[in-house]
């Protein structure tokens, strides 16, 4: 494998990706595990396996790689490994990078123009028995869930071809509701398709629609009756992106759409809402009551990480938890936005049991500098009953994951159980899994297993209990 160099901050530090495959049979605990987590917690996240081809690497490129942290009588092991897709082996095969970024065709390898170029690196879900690595490009890849051995797409999309990497299970049904955007004969188009698989792992629905434009889509709401689709103004160019621009942008005028849609309707039943240009990676739950629709998401002004539709770089921006509200009776179409929290934050989560329903309790990476930075130094737990925040933060120089909720047991109220995050130790160059009880974060962890290496910042990981 060859050394991939500091062409730029993605490629550096902590966002640097390893080259390595490893097992740690057990690792060195300080504190307590509690004795009734047991299960595994996964985590998916970029790491090239090569130099980028064309040295324009974005952060949301890279291969996939797992991490697998075994939890169970009070002992933890750890593995990791590349999610093998058909693009990881050619190149792996090559001893080079075949793809240019975006899949350019004008920077891929000729032979390669067209083929697949899926990194499945964006997030990890268990659905239907399978566990299934997730990017919004390419259908779900399937992997082993204990040795976390490679298998094969599942095309639960159809002749779509692509994925969220956000589907939506429903707590109650079983059900995986889906969804996928630039779908079309060419690329970067506003076709999108909804999507439905059962808890048996089935697609039982699949709708094409057409946006009002062509926007990257990144995560979508759901509650038990309805579904909404946020087109927000960061948007793709076929055409742009032949001129030498970017082909995925910020272009605020065109402002931010909302489709919503009830579970039980035709898809040509879609009613659009409307407000300023914003943006939203992230949404934290999503419920509703009566005739409105409510979703609590981490909002940002503008859309960070891309540049302006003329090629220019783009502000900086941090993202605060907003409330939407949708009055399905009213005859406005205008959404009502509510501030529920100023502090700046991302990868909201909440007790996954109330995902669609009403819930209390959620927590989310924080910047207790309140700066536009994905480096979060803090864990948040808001108790929305009771509009009150409580965080930890972590020492100097340390970086937070994703926070991800479990549990105490099946039938516990909600938000009593534990908080787990991979931490990075700045000051060390190696990482952490921190423990917390999930009523008491500004405590600090309960316990902390240590990695003899770092775990690169990734995006998403999420908690199979054990059989």
């Amino acid at each position: 494998m060859n050394a991939i160099t500091n062409i730029n901050p993605y490629l550096s530090g902590n966002f640097a990706p390893l080259s390595s495959e490893d097992d740690f049979a057990e690792l060195p605990v300080t504190g307590r595990l509690p004795s009734d987590l047991r299960g595994t917690l996964y985590r998916n996240g970029p790491n090239p396996q090569f130099a980028p081809r064309d040295g324009n690497y974005h952060w949301f490129l890279g291969d996939g790689m797992l991490h697998a942290f075994q939890i169970a009588d009070g002992k933890i092991s750890y593995s990791n490994r590349f999610v093998r897709t058909p693009k990881w082996e050619a190149e792996h095969k090559a001893g080079r990078a075949l793809f240019g970024s975006w899949g350019n065709p004008l920077t891929t390898d000729p032979d390669y123009v067209g083929k697949d170029s899926g990194v499945a690196n964006t997030n990890i879900v268990w659905h239907a028995g399978k566990l299934l690595a997730l990017e919004e490009g390419h259908q779900p890849f399937a992997v082993d869930p204990v040795t976390l051995i490679s298998e094969n797409y599942v095309p639960l999309a159809g002749e779509a071809g692509r994925f969220t990497a956000h589907p939506k299970i429903d707590p109650v049904t079983g059900e995986m509701l889906f969804f996928s955007y630039g779908v079309g004969a060419l690329p970067l188009s506003a076709g999108m398709v909804f999507g439905v698989a059962d808890r048996e792992g089935m697609t039982t629905r699949l709708d094409r629609f057409e946006a009002p434009f062509a926007s990257m889509v990144h995560d979508f709401m759901v509650t038990r009756g309805h579904v909404m689709f946020p087109i927000l103004p960061l948007t793709l160019s076929l055409e742009r992106a032949m001129t030498g621009l970017p082909p995925v942008a910020w272009e605020p005028g065109k402002g931010a759409r909302v489709g919503v849609i009830a579970r039980d309707q035709r898809i040509e039943t879609m009613r659009w809402f409307a407000t300023d240009a914003c943006y939203v990676f992230h949404v934290m739950n999503a419920w509703e009551e009566g005739s409105r629709l409510f979703a609590d998401v981490m909002e940002y002004p503008n859309a960070p990480l891309f540049p302006n539709a003329d090629g220019s770089q783009g502000k900086p921006a941090a993202a605060i938890l907003v409330r939407w509200t949708f009055d399905l009776a009213g005859a406005s179409d205008k959404i009502h936005r509510e501030i529920l929290c100023d502090a700046a934050g991302e990868f909201p989560r909440i007790d996954d049991r109330r995902a669609g329903l009403s819930y209390r309790h959620g927590y989310f990476s924080r910047n207790s500098r309140n700066e536009p930075d994905v480096r979060f130094d803090s864990i948040a737990h808001l108790d929305l009953d009771r509009g009150r925040e409580d965080f930890y933060v972590l020492p100097k120089g340390d970086v937070t994951s994703e926070p991800v909720f479990v549990p105490r047991s099946a039938a516990a109220p909600e938000g009593e159980g534990w908080l787990l995050a991979v931490v990075y130790r700045g000051h060390e160059n190696r990482s952490d899994l921190l423990v917390f009880d999930a009523e008491r974060v500004a405590e600090g962890p309960v316990a902390v297993a240590c990695l003899p290496r770092r775990v690169p910042f990734g995006f998403h990981g999420n908690w199979r209990c054990l059989d």
